[in-house]
């Protein structure tokens, strides 16, 4: 081989080296510019999926939202956005005031023993009934408008039991009393009664609302649910310097049992009735 043919065949070959060279870096480049796309792409995908999940988590609750909702009240209230719930004759000369949660343990304890003997009296005209519902086990704090995140149950019970009110007040009696009673009251750490379905079955063991369209309907759709925030929210600004359930109150004044550690029973719950009719 020539000395020419030499050099030609190296020049040829350093040229196809270099045109290698050139289509091996394009590759690089685009195979660079589709990681580079796709990282941004990733990551606006994962900039606008936290931000949805930001915008979602900022978004108020169902019942965050009601707090400053038009009032639908029940029948059977009076006062503002319908929270003064009176049930009696008219001849009934006082008034009792009865505090209750509807998730509240002893609320149940309280009306399984001696609920009866209240709608008894209620009954017979020794005094009316004045109900006021609190929602603080569900870690609402009403009088500053916040919903708590202990659970909805509360929440839940007392637009039911508004619904209830809504047919008549014996409905509403016989409802409080189906909702605390031993069979149907859960235990404080069980939300139960955020379950609408759960409620209406309790409803069905009340034959004013058994298979009442009307009820259930005002149930499934919250009719009453902006009420019982407002109702919660009169009971955390009473008056009557009450804060905890079940409390009892007439005249102004808390009843109390016996002794401090002896639970309502109907005789004790008697007892200091009887005497708060006299002072």
């Amino acid at each position: 081989m020539s000395k020419r043919n030499s050099q030609a065949a190296k020049t040829a070959a350093r040229e196809r080296l270099r045109a290698e060279r050139e289509r091996e870096a394009k590759r690089a480049k685009v195979r660079r510019q589709v990681i580079v796309a796709l990282s941004v792409v990733g990551v606006l995908a994962a900039a606008g999926g936290v931000g949805y999940a930001i915008v979602q988590a900022n978004k108020p609750s169902h019942w965050e939202a009601l707090t400053d909702a038009k009032v639908v009240a029940p029948a059977n209230t009076s006062g503002t956005n319908g929270t003064t719930v009176v049930i009696g004759k008219d001849s009934a000369k006082k008034t009792l005031k009865l505090y209750e949660d509807p998730r509240c343990p002893v609320c149940a304890s309280f009306e399984q023993a001696a609920g009866a003997t209240v709608d008894k009296d209620v009954e017979e005209g020794k005094y009316k009934l004045q109900f006021v519902g609190g929602t603080f086990l569900d870690g609402d704090e009403m009088k500053d408008g916040e919903v708590g995140a202990n659970g909805e149950g509360s929440k839940n019970a007392m637009s039911a039991l508004g619904a209830a009110l809504n047919v008549s007040p014996e409905a509403f009696l016989d409802y409080k009393t189906a909702l605390y009673s031993a069979k149907y009251h859960p235990v404080e750490s069980d939300d139960k009664f955020k379950d609408d379905d759960y409620l209406i079955e309790i409803a069905n063991s009340v034959p004013a609302l058994k298979n009442n369209a009307k009820f259930e309907n005002a149930v499934k759709k919250g009719t009453y649910d902006a009420w019982a925030l407002q109702m919660s929210k009169a009971f955390d600004t009473n008056k009557d310097g009450v804060k905890g359930t079940p409390s009892l109150v007439m005249d102004g004044k808390l009843l109390k049992t016996s002794n401090p550690n002896q639970p309502w029973t109907a005789a004790e719950f008697t007892k200091a009735v009887d005497a708060a009719l006299k002072g």
